[in-house]
């Protein structure tokens, strides 16, 4: 029963902690660290709040230091599959009649955990598993996902206290229901916090979750998920298991109560997917929402004013930070000819300062790559352009996985604008660069324009207003999030809602309101008081 109404206002976003030498959390995550490299971690699945083993154990081992093995998780069947679809159909009806404030709190309290006792075991279960610096892992498994979980319950609250008008006689009113059957998460390796969003955001809206995270990051999702069971989220709500992409496709795709999908993956598995689900209407109570990121190609555009020392951070940082994981790192640039030279030499002096190494070494800026796939699918195309008369290697290149995925930044400059590695996504320390004519700025507007069939992120660095305005003006739709004198990566929650058009994904914008609508389904209630006794109007009547 409701008594009260409870409004959340707009948080804060959670500070970033240093790690400085001599700091109380540099202390507390070398230790964790330590801890959790000591320990052999045998990792279960969550199905209906119970723990799972299959039997089926497959090795987790950090991507900087392969001989080590951090633990197995138990892999999953179509069996399980079957079980986490009953087990949240089993815990709907109760979830979604939980009242908003319950809710909330569970979510409120994960976020606070995560702030305080869990911190360093969010952070360091992401730099053991996924091969993130303390800073990569610190702005993303802890602060990201303490904003997403603050302030998607400020957002929907903010939704629910929308409501019609009411007129003389009438009592409008709207609810936004949970949808009908269950959401299906399917989240990457590469951000802590999109495994734990896309999960979290539905189920705030009163869905019910099973949840597949990437292989590669299952390390720190099941941290996420035993934090999420100690903040109070009841059984079956999120069930979170370890399966490959058919067996699940199988499972939830061909079931009449599957509702929707939030992903985060590539662009051709969501293709397959949503071909797949188009295929299968027929079968399902509803439409389903199909909600996706995808891939990204994205560009940092540098005009003929721009400040070469500001541009070379933003290439520096942009391109190499997390060894080039990111959905939103630049992946290609496009440098005027005025300015080649000065870039090129502190390009080259900027990756020749950087350390490379294992998470454990704060003083490492680049780590290894996620996997072995991973690491020669990279190598293959550096390998490529090696040979290749249209490509010239700037500097970098060099590769080794004898002990870790390690792969030295690259920076290759492509003659032609329309080289392999100006278009394709290669989700890897690999920036491509295409020296432009200084006086065909607006040439190269279009260049950037139509080079790739992604539309996620992309920048532009100049001094001189009009060139903004007009780059603003003629990538409108070339990237969901556009940065002015900045490195294409690092939206924050409540900042910068993030997402992509084209072939990046359908631009839901995780981080905002608009996100929180996919998963929700209006009703419309209207209450009259008085009602009409007769059907006839009075504009029937003669006289």
């Amino acid at each position: 029963m409701n008594i009260g109404y409870f409004n959340y206002p707009m948080p804060q976003n959670e500070p970033v902690l240093s790690y400085a030498p001599g700091t109380e959390e540099r202390k507390r995550l070398k230790k964790t660290l330590q801890e959790l490299k000591s320990a052999t971690h045998d990792i279960p699945m969550f199905i209906g709040g119970k723990e799972i083993r299959s039997g089926k154990k497959t090795a987790i081992r950090p991507p900087h230091e392969i001989a080590h093995t951090l633990g197995y998780f138990h892999a999953g069947d179509e069996k399980h599959v079957q079980q986490a679809i009953d087990a949240a159909l089993k815990a709907k009806e109760n979830w979604e009649k939980t009242p908003w404030e319950d809710r909330a709190a569970i979510f409120l309290k994960a976020a606070d955990l995560i702030a305080t006792k869990y911190r360093p075991y969010m952070n360091g279960t992401t730099m053991l598993g996924q091969s993130k610096s303390v800073y990569q892992a610190e702005i993303d498994s802890a602060c990201e996902i303490i904003d997403f979980l603050r302030f998607n319950v400020h957002y929907l609250s903010e939704i629910y206290r929308q409501q019609p008008n009411s007129s003389a006689g009438i009592h409008n009113r709207m609810e936004y229901r949970s949808l009908e059957g269950f959401v299906l998460a399917i989240t990457p390796f590469n951000f802590t916090a999109i495994g734990g969003n896309l999960p979290t955001s539905a189920a705030m809206c009163g869905n019910v979750v099973v949840w597949k995270p990437a292989h590669t990051q299952v390390f720190s999702a099941q941290m996420f998920m035993r934090i999420l069971l100690e903040a109070g989220l009841p059984d079956g709500v999120i069930n979170l298991i370890y399966v490959d992409g058919p067996t699940l496709g199988k499972g939830c795709f061909s079931h009449p109560s599957f509702a929707g999908v939030h992903f985060t993956g590539s662009t051709g598995v969501f293709n397959n997917m949503w071909k797949t689900i188009g295929e299968n209407m027929g079968i399902y109570k509803s439409y389903p929402r199909i909600v996706g990121e995808t891939g990204g190609k994205d560009f940092v555009l540098a005009h003929s004013s721009a400040d070469a020392d500001v541009l070379v951070t933003a290439l520096l940082r942009g391109a190499f930070e997390f060894q080039g994981q990111k959905c939103s790192a630049a992946s290609r640039a496009y440098i005027p000819s005025n300015l080649a030279e000065e870039v090129k030499r502190k390009l080259i002096a900027g990756v020749n300062s950087f350390r490379i190494g294992s998470i454990e070494d704060f003083g490492n800026f680049i780590n290894a790559v996620i996997d072995e796939k991973s690491f020669d699918k990279i190598k293959s195309y550096i390998d490529q352009a090696r040979k290749d008369k249209d490509a010239v290697i700037w500097v970098g290149g060099n590769t080794d996985k004898s002990k870790g995925y390690f792969i030295e930044p690259t920076v290759i400059e492509a003659k032609d604008p329309g080289y392999v590695t100006m278009c394709e996504e290669i989700f890897g320390p690999v920036l491509t660069v295409y020296v432009y004519d200084e006086n065909k700025f607006e040439e190269t507007l279009d260049l950037v324009n139509n080079t790739s069939p992604y539309a996620l992120t992309g920048s532009i660095i100049a001094q001189e207003k009009s060139a903004i305005t007009l780059a603003t003006e003629k990538l409108r739709h070339a990237a969901g999030n556009f940065y002015i004198n900045d490195k294409p990566t690092g939206a924050v929650v409540g900042q910068q809602p993030f997402g992509g058009a084209r072939a990046s994904g359908t631009n839901d914008k995780a981080g905002s309101i608009l996100n929180l609508y996919r998963w929700l389904s209006a009703r419309t209630i209207k209450e009259t008081f008085n009602p009409p006794t007769s059907y006839e109007y009075p504009f029937m009547q003669e006289s």
